[in-house]
């Protein structure tokens, strides 16, 4: 123990023994060198927090919270919200148990004095095409048009200097944010049986799983551009960030790994993704909010229609969490491996070559017509009828395997087919004035 005095509470990795003051500091520390190491987080920016409710992004809010307190030694200088994506509908839950859930949620959310945004998965299907195209950046990120990182650092300083004694509080800190309504109140059934049917087409349930990923990130980023937020900070762990680079490497998702799993995510233009909860186990995490008392809201897991088989997300998690019980090693080594990669194929430079669902540049061109002939529609659509065929150009590779599970075009959200149809019209244009 670093200490040498109290007693041993936990033991992370053998001969490595934490007491609980102990733990506590290695576990603050992590989280604050994670940000302090990549600098893309500038004193004053506003970056919205996703909440789940579950372990990992319940310890996120708890550091961000000691973070900004007036006790902490180096305080964090960002202005924090919070969002929870309620998604009852597609676990499952009846209406009172999706009214239960939002009481367990909301009190959290309020505890924490952040503003907050209570949103509903169904909204996903009211979002605009735009969310299907990178914002542009912003001055302020750590691009070569904006400030350094210092230089942002010494103007943040100087002006709560010049506001005199404001450096206890930042602006937005102590005043909850309630959204539209007294009380969470659910969306309108016919938007619910809206959005089942979109998940109750799909034919496997990797195809849900990434369906549900593609809504609920749509929904967090089209937020905080309406709210003016330029960063989210998403609660990945170690643990599933080992999960996820496996899982998409099954799903062909080779060329974005750096992307989909890295501190940073830059694919959404305006508004940029970081997982600062990357260096955490999930062992680590569990004792943090046994130890300290961190409340957690659980939910049920995706449903699943009968006598269906797991999806690929499961399957690989189940593996390499029976593997890490035999080698305790594995996940850490998969982490590790995924730091090696560049994010450059996921930069697509222009609209033609980026792909409709995750925005990352088409992996597909260039290749052979024979490894991309299991990602393709056959079928013959009746005159006048819009084609499926006609959106897999459009789609990387791994996107066109997730498209084709997603059943007919009627039951895909709207968004999807008014920026799909844009697409197809402007490429049907440009080719006509190339002929």
């Amino acid at each position: 123990m670093k200490c040498g005095q109290s007693t041993a509470a936990l033991v992370i990795r053998v001969g490595d023994p934490f007491c609980r003051g102990c733990f506590r500091e290695y576990f603050v520390h992590k989280f604050r060198a994670m940000l302090g190491k990549n600098r893309v987080i500038f004193p004053g920016e506003k970056v919205l927090l996703a909440v789940s409710g579950g372990p990992a992004s319940s310890a996120m809010v708890r550091q961000v919270q000691e973070g900004l307190s007036r006790e902490a030694a180096k305080r964090l200088r960002f202005i924090p919200g919070l969002i929870y994506v309620e998604e009852g509908a597609v676990r499952r839950q009846s209406p009172e148990q999706r009214h239960q859930t939002l009481a367990q949620m909301e009190p959290l959310l309020q505890a924490t004095g952040f503003p907050y945004h209570l949103v509903h998965l169904e909204e996903a299907l009211e979002l605009p095409p735009s969310i299907l195209q990178p914002g542009l950046e912003r001055a302020s990120t750590s691009s070569p048009s904006g400030p350094s990182y210092k230089e942002a650092v010494d103007s943040f300083i100087q002006q709560q200097r010049q506001d005199g004694d404001s450096g206890t509080s930042l602006p937005g800190h102590s005043t909850p944010e309630r959204p539209a309504g007294a009380t969470p109140c659910l969306p309108d059934a016919a938007q619910t049986q809206e959005l089942l049917r979109c998940f109750e087409a799909a034919t496997t349930a990797t195809a849900r799983e990434e369906l549900l990923e593609m809504l609920r990130t749509h929904l967090i980023v089209q937020t905080a551009r309406d709210k003016g937020y330029a960063k989210v900070m998403m609660a990945d762990s170690l643990t599933r960030v080992a999960i996820k680079l496996l899982t998409n490497l099954s799903l062909g998702r080779g060329a974005y790994l750096a992307v989909d799993t890295g501190f940073t995510d830059q694919r959404h233009g305006d508004v940029m993704v970081v997982r600062p909860m990357r260096d955490y186990t999930a062992k680590e995490i569990a004792f943090y909010n046994r130890f300290f008392s961190v409340p957690t809201v659980a939910v049920p897991p995706l449903f699943t229609k009968r006598r269906e088989k797991l999806s690929i997300h499961q399957l690989v998690e189940r593996f390499l969490l029976g593997l890490q019980e035999e080698f305790p090693s594995t996940i850490s080594t998969v982490y590790r491996t995924g730091e090696k990669l560049s994010p450059e194929p996921a930069k697509a430079s222009s609209e033609s070559q980026r792909c409709l669902l995750c925005l990352c540049g088409l992996d597909t061109i260039g290749e052979e017509e024979l490894a991309l002939e299991p990602t393709l529609i056959w079928e013959e659509p009746a005159p006048g009828v819009e084609s499926k065929a006609a959106y897999i150009p459009l789609l990387c590779y791994s996107c066109r395997l997730t498209f084709k599970e997603l059943g007919p075009l009627d039951t895909l959200p709207p968004y999807v087919r008014t920026e799909g149809q844009r697409r197809i019209h402007r490429a049907e244009m440009e080719q006509n004035q190339e002929n």
